[in-house]
């Protein structure tokens, strides 16, 4: 049988898995790893653990049922906003920057910023950036403008010896390959790129210029779902996979879900809850939403947009904090903590959790903003804790929502949610209530942006189109809203919104609770 292996580079780990040209999964396997972070914002991953991960996961699976001789495409979903400075031999110089880093906030204002401003950047600057690329820097430094402006001023010999900078994902196609591009989708986050003509995307001179970014130093570019070639020699060997098999361009991992979600027609929205949480929609129009940090860059699918948006925390304050409440009870922590989030009535009995654990991207750019529980007394135990996270995160989304809503022009009554968090039942019934909409669980929700990588890598290869992705998305269940909890999460998530404009002032205010 043909098939496809899809990588999913996260945060937290690999996900790998083979797929059948229907989209169903031969076989899956996962491989954890971790971030190293660091005083000042710091957060680095080497590039040669995400590549032992894809090996360790290839070797597993075809030494089970997958058959490396049925695969016929390679294609990966990654982490996005990620910077891998590479030699003239193509080695990774240092631990890469990934999207989490934020050390260059401050080279990001200096090149963005001056008189006038607005919202913190030069306003003739910030015109051309929204009117080529429909975005600008995030000032929070967390993409790889700040990457790169931060190694500049910090690590001048790192720089000078870089040959190129690579997103994560263009870092394993050349990996795969020995081919160093980025796809149209991948490189918007470098606000280097004229986006107005979305099937025909480029450098700008102006744009990089602004950006402060050096031509030579970065990929060549092609289209999304492009083949970038197929398998090097070294690749093929440490996989165990033949010669020909070809490599399709993938997508980050926002593009690769929106995709996998089955939400590939215009203003079906999903939400992801992984590590970090995201609600997109590809939309039939270029837009932006500056005062949000939102708004529409190429997607993953020729010729089209994704409206994107970006929050710091869900599924990664959920393992912080259960982790650390469950940490007596044994391996398989996760069960236990949601059936006691479960037995908590809504409103977790007036305890809240605000996200904010490493700042926030949308619907407010804020690296600096801080989060924690709110109304902590002698009379919770874990499972108000529990629970409370879960609805802070929804709140979250909540929040998003509502600017979703706002910038597509219309309501949306229905959300398809993927990513780990979207295996509990509960999480995704909190997440109904909270947001007052239906909720779609798909199969397999952990695997989606895997399975939007496959998908793309059949186009790819010439063997599907894009009509059949959305029907061939099964949904495991739908949840509708709890009318009986409308009232309680309606006047929380008016305190949430007074809690972060509190705790926004809070940081402002006293800068020495952000050390770290």
């Amino acid at each position: 049988m043909s098939s496809v292996l899809a990588l999913d580079l996260g945060t937290s780990g690999l996900k790998a898995a083979v797929f059948d040209p229907a989209g169903a999964v031969i076989d899956s396997e996962v491989v954890p790893y971790s971030v190293q972070l660091s005083p000042g914002g710091g957060a680095e991953q080497h590039p040669d653990t995400w590549w032992q991960a894809v090996v360790t996961a290839a070797t597993r699976m075809f030494a089970r049922k997958a058959k490396a001789s049925g695969v016929r495409g390679v294609a990966v979903s990654s982490q996005w906003a990620g910077t891998v400075a590479i030699d003239e031999a193509g080695k990774a110089l240092r631990p890469a920057l990934i999207w989490m880093d934020s050390r260059g906030s401050d080279d990001v204002r200096a090149l963005a910023g001056g008189f006038p401003s607005i919202d913190g950047y030069n306003a003739f600057k910030i015109e051309q950036w929204i009117r080529k690329t429909g975005g600008a820097p995030s000032l929070s430094g967390k993409d790889p403008v700040g990457h790169i402006a931060w190694l500049r001023r910090n690590e001048p010999k790192t720089f000078d010896a870089t040959k190129l900078f690579l997103e994560p994902k263009d870092w394993l196609n050349f990996k795969l390959t020995g081919r160093a591009v980025s796809s149209f989708d991948a490189i918007a986050m470098h606000w280097a790129t004229d986006n107005r003509k979305v099937d025909a995307v480029q450098y700008d001179d102006g744009l990089l210029k602004l950006a402060n970014l050096e031509r030579s130093k970065l990929p060549e570019l092609i289209a999304p779902a492009a083949v970038v070639g197929t398998l090097s020699a070294e690749a093929a060997t440490e996989l165990g996979l033949p010669r020909d098999v070809k490599v399709i361009t993938g997508g980050p991992d926002m593009h690769t879900a929106a995709i996998g979600a089955g939400t590939t027609r215009d203003f079906e929205v999903h939400l992801c809850l992984g590590t970090s949480s995201w609600l997109l929609a590809h939309v039939p129009f270029k837009k932006t939403d500056l005062t949000h940090n939102m708004g529409s860059l190429p997607a993953a699918i020729p010729g089209r947009y994704l409206f994107c948006n970006e929050q710091e925390m869900a599924a990664g304050a959920l393992k912080w904090v259960v982790e650390k409440l469950f940490e007596a009870d044994g391996a398989d922590v996760y069960p236990k903590a949601f059936a006691a989030a479960e037995a908590t009535p809504a409103g977790a009995k007036g305890l809240m959790f605000l996200p904010w654990l490493h700042g926030e991207r949308s619907p407010v750019d804020d690296r600096n903003v801080r989060g924690g529980f709110v109304g902590l007394s002698l009379h919770h135990d874990r499972g108000h804790l529990v629970r409370a996270v879960l609805e802070g995160v929804a709140y979250n989304t909540r929040w998003l929502l509502e600017h979703l809503q706002r910038n597509m022009g219309r309501p949306v009554e229905q959300v398809t949610v993927v990513g780990g968090g979207a295996r509990s039942d509960f999480w995704c019934q909190v997440m109904a209530d909270a947001l007052q909409c239906r909720v779609r669980q798909v199969v397999d929700p952990q695997l989606a942006n895997a399975r939007g990588a496959a998908f793309q890598a059949w186009v790819g290869l010439g063997e599907a189109d894009w009509n059949r992705v959305a029907e061939a998305v099964a949904i495991r269940r739908t949840f509708e809203p709890n009318t009986a909890h409308a009232e309680v999460h309606r006047e929380r998530y008016a305190q949430f919104h007074l809690e972060f404009n509190h705790r926004r002032k809070m940081s402002r205010r006293f800068p020495r609770l952000l050390q770290e």
